[in-house]
């Protein structure tokens, strides 16, 4: 029996250690730093993020679109090389978009990591632009707030995701939507930072807020 009981032990432990270790990366900011996870079963944006932390292409993009309890949004490339406050034409992107990846589990939380996209008028499928993303602030909901939106958007929220909701906060109403592919670990406190910006017309912060370097842990 206790042979058996230690070849079970054993092979759980083996299982456990064999998972891959889910991949992490250090968004360093002006105003301080947010560790994300990126979630394995959203493979096509996990990849996408990579290569394109990789080749650097966010290093000094800002902040372009920040709302209070709501999100930040960054990604624009061609916010690189623009001046404080200066918005430049163009979405900074490279020319292609991401197929949507939408699964159940991932949900706007706060502190969600989601793909920002074109709307559905254009873009019926949902797909997700290659490079800009946001991070979730959000509110916290009421259970009739929530029943609400379940009849708006008609979909049931899992009794887990109504207790998320609840306490921690987000934005339901994204969920179905948007892909999300990751999740903040730490630094929810510097996206409540950011979130606090003074804006101009269009979310627009007043003050360029950067993403200096985005590092792999």
């Amino acid at each position: 029996m206790k042979s058996n009981l230690f070849t079970l032990l054993l092979a759980v432990f083996m299982s456990v250690s064999c998972q891959p270790k889910a991949q992490t990366y250090t968004i360093e900011t002006s105003l301080g730093n947010i560790k994300v996870k990126l979630f394995e079963n959203t493979p096509l944006h996990k990849e996408n993020f990579e290569k394109l932390v990789a080749g650097q292409f966010y290093d000094s993009v800002v902040f372009h679109r920040i709302i209070p309890r709501f999100m930040i949004q960054t990604g624009n490339g061609a916010t690189k090389t623009a001046s404080a406050g200066e918005r430049p034409s163009g979405d900074g992107d490279l020319g292609y978009t991401v197929p949507a990846e939408f699964v159940p589990e991932n949900f706007h939380k706060k502190g969600a990591l989601a793909a920002a996209r074109t709307g559905d008028h254009v873009n019926p499928e949902k797909r997700s632009s290659c490079s800009q993303f946001y991070i979730v602030q959000g509110r916290t909901y009421s259970d009739e707030e929530l029943d609400a939106l379940e009849n708006q958007m008609h979909q049931t929220f899992s009794e887990f995701q109504r207790g998320i909701y609840k306490t921690l906060g987000g934005t339901p109403f994204l969920d179905g939507n948007y892909t999300v592919f990751g999740e903040v670990t730490e630094g929810l406190d510097v996206v409540d930072k950011i979130a606090s910006v003074p804006t101009g017309p269009g979310d627009w912060p007043l003050s360029d807020i950067r993403i200096l370097r985005i590092v792999k842990n």
